[in-house]
């Protein structure tokens, strides 16, 4: 849920500073934590251009736009957090993070993905499936609202 402008990847940011510059083609993504981030607002705002764009040409699927389509018209993307971000070392990165989503009922997906560095460009290559994070009650909720967990989603 976007608070007040702020971007969907949950940065703290305006979107217009933070992910848009990315999803429009403007900029590229500096560091695979950045890349994340932007897959995460461009499954928020439908972009499935930019999914395909940042997917490593290797791991593309050949019903990959459909796959996406699906998802994108079967789930709401709730939250975001960032559990680590390891900085890269050269050509490679991983960033471990907890998506939060409604499809039907309030999901989570948590993975430690792998990125790679070719060309000057950030690719999604991807990612382990980890168990649900356990959120704290006293942790901010993920949902962005800035009240804790036990006060807003956690109830």
């Amino acid at each position: 849920m976007m608070q007040k402008n702020n971007c969907y990847c949950q940065s703290n940011k305006p979107f217009q500073s933070c992910c848009k510059p990315f999803l429009s083609g403007a900029s590229k993504p500096g560091t695979p934590e950045q890349l994340m981030r932007s897959r995460f607002s461009a499954f928020c705002t439908k972009n499935i251009d930019y999914l395909i764009a940042t997917h490593h040409p290797s791991k593309r699927q050949t019903n990959e736009r459909g796959t996406l389509l699906q998802t994108i018209k079967d789930t709401q993307w709730l939250g975001l957090k960032i559990i680590t971000a390891q900085k890269p070392n050269t050509d490679q990165g991983h960033v471990e993070f907890a998506a939060f989503y409604k499809a039907g009922d309030i999901g989570q997906l948590h993975e430690k993905s792998r990125f790679i560095l070719e060309k000057h460009q950030w690719y999604y290559l991807d990612g382990e499936i980890l168990e649900p994070v356990k959120i704290r009650r006293n942790e901010p909720c993920w949902c962005g609202s800035l009240k804790k967990f036990k006060k807003c989603h956690g109830k």
